[in-house]
């Protein structure tokens, strides 16, 4: 949509002067402040932030919405960290609690290797027994097995531990797994950056200001990442600005982050059960005022496992350009936490009729977003 006519529907709109205001920035291209993005979150009509966040996804990315063919290995839900809000980690000899070995996680490789999947995805909990060593090896012999994937692995929680454990800074343990393969980073872990929510929903785990220094080395050295937020659970709109900046400002200083991942706090089976989930109009208000804050990121994603399948075609009116993958119920994070997508699985045929139903034009693209097939 061009400034334009989006100028044209304003001239006609009935909001506020503030409203106007922020909304002939966004079409100027000028940078939001956080305050401005947190009057958006709180005072800001729905259809203006729609009709706002269409504009910058359209001035990004056109009317494309990106897909790719990708695979989950979840090596273990063991973990050594217990998050209020997660539902997938256990503990040893819990009945469905699981630790693969490198050999059945290349089992599940093998099956895709006649196929055109361009990404495997790894990430699991952080279990105390696996190392820097066990996860080289795995990324080495699964790139034997598929040597054209891509592999987007381990949480910078997970780096931070890996190389905790084998006595070796970050920086060089993110330079021996890409050594052996690692491609990018996924955006996990980053939860919420604010220390005093942090320290109420995952005190154990890696601070926000270490996750940020883990990515921007992993930039420094060559690997790109995605970047996540979880929202909806004790947080406030402030809290999740505050989170947005920080991410725009590593983004301004490296330009390393692909996509930007909004995740939905589920409260099936853990201990924030108590808090009720946000109603969907709320995530169509986040992913609109993610997308005109994020000025920098060029992708907006809205994993389909996480909302469904319904609501991912309707977050594409709010500003998202991006569905994630076809998954083949490979990941279970989601599902342990009770969203209605049991069986996290998606044919490519199936991601295009989404996207043409709403209007827009399916592409499918690897995992650093080149076009592979548009249709």
């Amino acid at each position: 949509m061009k400034a334009k006519r989006v100028k044209e529907i304003l001239d006609k709109a009935f909001i506020s002067v503030k409203e106007r205001e922020i909304a002939n920035k966004v079409l100027e291209n000028k940078r939001i402040t956080p305050e401005e993005g947190v009057f958006l979150f709180e005072e800001a009509d729905l259809s203006l932030l729609s009709l706002l966040a269409i504009f910058v996804k359209e001035k990004n990315n056109g009317k494309n919405v990106f897909y790719n063919k990708n695979i989950h290995i979840e090596p273990t839900n063991i973990c050594v960290y217990n998050c209020k809000f997660c539902s997938f980690k256990r503990r040893f000899g819990d009945e469905d609690a699981w630790d693969y070995s490198i050999e059945e996680m290349l089992e599940l490789a093998q099956k895709y290797k006649d196929t055109d999947i361009t990404e495997v995805h790894i990430t699991g909990g952080v279990h105390p027994h696996y190392n820097l060593l066990n996860y080289c090896t795995l990324i080495k012999k699964l790139k034997n097995i598929l040597p054209n994937v891509h592999v987007k692995a381990f949480t910078a929680v997970e780096i931070d531990f890996m190389s905790k454990k084998a006595r070796l800074s970050n920086e060089e343990g993110l330079k021996r797994l890409k050594n052996c393969g690692l491609d990018s980073l996924p955006g996990g872990g980053a939860e919420i950056f604010d220390p005093e929510i942090r320290q109420q929903v995952c005190d154990e785990k890696s601070t926000g200001r270490l996750w940020l220094d883990i990515h921007k080395t992993a930039h420094n050295i060559g690997l790109p990442s995605n970047a996540t937020i979880l929202y909806g659970h004790i947080e406030t709109y402030k809290h999740r600005i505050d989170h947005l900046s920080k991410i725009r400002e590593l983004q301004d200083e490296t330009g390393g982050f692909n996509a930007f991942i909004p995740l939905k706090f589920r409260n099936k089976g853990n201990k924030l059960s108590h808090i009720p989930e946000i109603p969907i109009i709320e995530d169509m208000r986040n992913f609109a005022v993610t997308r005109i804050f994020l000025d920098n990121i060029p992708h907006l994603k809205a994993y389909w496992v996480m909302l469904g399948k319904k609501y991912a075609q309707m977050s594409l009116a709010y500003g998202v350009d991006d569905l994630d993958g076809t998954i083949d119920d490979s990941t279970k994070i989601y599902s342990m936490a009770g969203v209605e997508e049991d069986s996290p699985r998606m044919t490519a045929s199936e991601m295009v009729e989404i996207i043409k139903n709403a209007n827009f034009i399916p592409v499918e693209r690897d995992s650093v977003y080149n076009e592979i097939n548009n249709q």
